[in-house]
Parts: structure tokens; sequence; C-alpha cells
């Protein structure tokens, strides 16, 4: 009995070390990130290198709100990125509930012609798609970064799968009570779906965050740039990029990604998990 409990204590350590080194290693990225952006220059490329600098300060960081007003660039990613997900998640939900508590007429070929828009590769509408919001005089403006992807085929799918698995007599009672169907989604369906519009609403908003191409695209005006138009800014000929403010940057762009996840981690995980199980 003894033996057998000694074989679990070290089994579990072993798997504790595994994962700790793991997790280690995983991390080690954003800790050589941090750090480098409170070295002074001469000391970023030392070798051996220093992950603690003696001489570490946050100039860096002051650098880049005094010449590229960096609190407007957050507020310009967080507009963006907020506008879109909650957008996103609403229209995704709305289309998610009638293609699954309603059956009309082209329903299955609608819904299969949605699927089919997800194999068409993204460079295909590029160029229709900035002519379109030329037209609309839409460019150097945040509409075009958010507008357009509002009906995420993705997103509609993602709800579909996860309101089609709520009970269609509690739905019935609903209207036997007397709720109109604007009630019901407001008042079944959305508490019910909370999981998977969080998990839905996360997924938009750190793509959205993080995306590169559309803003160098639409956004003309330094002061309308994104977080990662300005870190692609940093970059110049070998030798002149400035790596303390690029790390910099890059560390102010994480963190708010790392609040939001830590905050919504468990009901993320619900609704990553329920939807697993439940499509």
């Amino acid at each position: 009995m003894n033996r057998l409990r000694l074989k679990k204590r070290l089994t579990s350590l072993v798997i504790y070390v595994f994962l700790i080194a793991i997790g280690s290693f995983t991390i080690l990225p954003f800790i050589w990130m941090v750090s480098t952006s409170t070295k002074p220059p001469d000391e970023i490329f030392t070798s051996p290198p220093i992950f603690i600098s003696a001489n570490a300060n946050l100039s860096s960081y002051a650098y880049m709100f005094e010449q590229y007003h960096l609190e407007r660039i957050v507020a310009n990613s967080f507009t963006i990125a907020s506008i879109y997900a909650l957008g996103a998640v609403l229209f995704c939900a709305l289309a998610g509930f009638g293609f699954a508590a309603y059956k009309f007429p082209g329903r299955n070929a609608l819904f299969s012609f949605l699927l089919a828009t997800m194999i068409v590769p993204s460079a295909v509408t590029m160029v229709p798609l900035y002519y379109i919001m030329q037209n609309f005089k839409w460019i150097d403006t945040f509409l075009p970064l958010i507008v357009p992807g509002l009906a995420n085929a993705f997103g509609i799918i993602y709800m579909r799968q996860y309101i089609s698995t709520i009970s269609s007599e509690l739905l019935d009672a609903a209207r036997i009570d007397g709720a109109s169907e604007p009630r019901i989604f407001t008042s079944v369906i959305l508490p019910i779906s909370s999981p998977a519009l969080i998990s839905l609403g996360l997924i938009f908003f750190m793509g959205q965050w993080n995306s590169f191409l559309e803003p160098l695209i639409y956004l003309k005006s330094p002061m309308n740039f994104t977080l990662p138009l300005v870190i692609q800014s940093l970059v110049g000929p070998v030798g002149r990029t400035l790596w303390a403010a690029y790390m910099a940057t890059s560390v102010v762009s994480v963190i708010p990604l790392l609040i939001i996840f830590l905050l919504f981690q468990r009901r993320f995980m619900e609704g990553i998990m329920s939807g697993a199980v439940k499509g």
C-alpha cells in the first residue's frame, strides 16, 4: 500500500515538474520581451544575454508615449476591437438563432452557401472590398475594420451549433407564456448562450486587436493607427531598429489581452468546451 502511494506521489511529482518546465519555456519569450523593453540599447544584444539589467529604466515607454502618443493608439485599437467584437457577437447570435430555431424555405441551401464562403481566400475579396469602401468614403476611418466583418461565417456557424442544442420545448413554453420572438432571444437565448457569446467575443476581440493587414490597407493617418501598425513602423534597416521601443510597445499590446483573458478565462473555457461537446 505504501509502495503504491509512493508511486502515485512520484508520478504526480514528475507531471508537475514537466508542466512547470513547459510553462516556464512558454512564458520565457514574454519575460525576455519585458526585460528588453527596459534595457539600454547597448545591453540588448550582449553575450551572454542579460535578463535583468542593472541599468533598467522606462525610457523606452516614455519615448513611445511622448513621440507616438501611445495612449491614443491603444484607444484606437481598443475602440475598433471592442465595437467589432460586440457587434459581431450580436449579429452572429441573431443569425445563429434564425438558423437553429426556425424552418424556412431555402434554409439548408443558405446555410450551405454560408459554409462555402469560408473557403474563399480573403485575398480574393481584398480589392473589391477596398473599392466598395472607397466609394463609401470610409477610407482612413474605423468603419472598414468593423462593418464588413460583423456577419462572420464562423461566428454564425458556431452560434447556430450552440443554440441548436437548446430544447425547443423551452422556446415553445416561452411562446405559450406570450413572449415575442425578440423577447425569447433576449431573455432566453442570450442568457443560456452566455458562455458561447463570451468565448466568441474574446476570439473576435483578440483577432481584431492583433490584426495588421486590414489596418495597413485602410488607415492612412498616423493618428488613426492601431498597435500592430505602430509596432511595424518601428522596424527599420539593419542596425536602426528601435528594439527597446519595439518591445515596450509589444508589452503594451499584450497586457490588455492578458488582463481580459484572466478575467474571463473560466467563461471562455466553458464556452469552448461546451461548444466542443454540444457541437
